[in-house]
């Protein structure tokens, strides 16, 4: 997939290093830069005279000033760097900010998750899930330990023969085209005619080999680690410079209340991470 419009989507506040690390992003791929600044309405008080609190009303109006002075501020400091972007803002109520997210990130190619929305968790999730759900399309999260690419050198492929981490191999065909190492990681495999055959992880080696793709396969034992631990320390022991990955195996609901993967690698990468739903 040639991604010719990112979509970046940050919190209204501390994100200055998203916005250079996604210009050099674009400028590197040619990319048009669409920036989506977003900030979570204020709830409404409950109580007695609760739809006739000015106090509400004046901190709205105050979330909105300060939301438009840093769409200005974006715009300013994208102006200087010589790629094509565009930055807008929404102030959207947080039952619907995945709705209003997804709705923009469809008309993009990639949707980008900038390390700065790490403390502001309610609006990251929210972010993600809208842009994973809503969207059709994937989602690159960022992270504070290791710089973004769209040309990674070496890429780890997570397989476990589901439909996602196959969307996830067909989507992320070019990239692995291009790069110089792509590693297949099966985590506790088990050898099953159906699933995955007897050499779990060659069935999909075979498919990315018929595309040119010069693939290793590991299958790693947990031994009584978490899956994502395994992933993330393999791809800081290859050195691997992205992540690729399907997303919600399980629902939503079952991964928020028992835990998943999905869940931890969105809350904790260690290296940019590709997730397609």
């Amino acid at each position: 997939m040639t991604y010719k419009t990112i979509l970046l989507v940050i919190g209204a506040n501390e994100h200055e290093n998203d916005l250079t690390a996604a210009a050099d992003l674009c400028a590197a791929a040619d990319a048009h830069l669409s920036v989506l600044l977003v900030k979570l309405a204020a709830p409404p008080p409950i109580g007695d005279y609760a739809a006739m609190s000015v106090a509400w009303l004046d901190e709205r109006a105050e979330d909105m000033r300060q939301l438009d002075e840093a769409v200005e501020r974006a715009r300013a400091t994208l102006k200087g760097l010589g790629i094509s972007f565009e930055a807008n803002g929404i102030y959207c109520e947080t039952a619907w900010a995945d709705n209003d997210v997804g709705n923009r990130a469809r008309y993009a190619d990639i949707t980008l998750i900038g390390a700065s929305m790490k403390p502001d968790s309610p609006l990251r999730a929210r972010a993600i899930d809208g842009a994973l759900f809503y969207s059709a399309r994937p989602v690159l999260l960022a992270t504070n330990r290791q710089s973004v690419t769209l040309r990674p050198r070496k890429i780890l492929l997570a397989w476990n023969s589901t439909m996602e981490s196959a969307r996830a191999a067909r989507e992320a065909l070019e990239l692995m085209e291009s790069a110089e190492e792509v590693n297949v990681v099966v985590v506790d495999p088990s050898a099953a005619s159906a699933k995955n055959g007897e050499e779990p992880g060659a069935d999909v080696a075979t498919y990315l080999a018929r595309h040119g793709i010069e693939v290793t396969v590991d299958r790693l034992p947990s031994a009584g680690r978490r899956v994502e631990e395994v992933l993330n320390q393999h791809a800081i022991d290859t050195s691997a410079d992205l992540i690729v990955m399907g997303a919600y195996g399980h629902t939503r609901l079952r991964e928020r209340i028992f835990g998943g993967v999905t869940k931890a690698m969105i809350e904790a990468p260690m290296v940019p991470v590709l997730m397609v739903r």
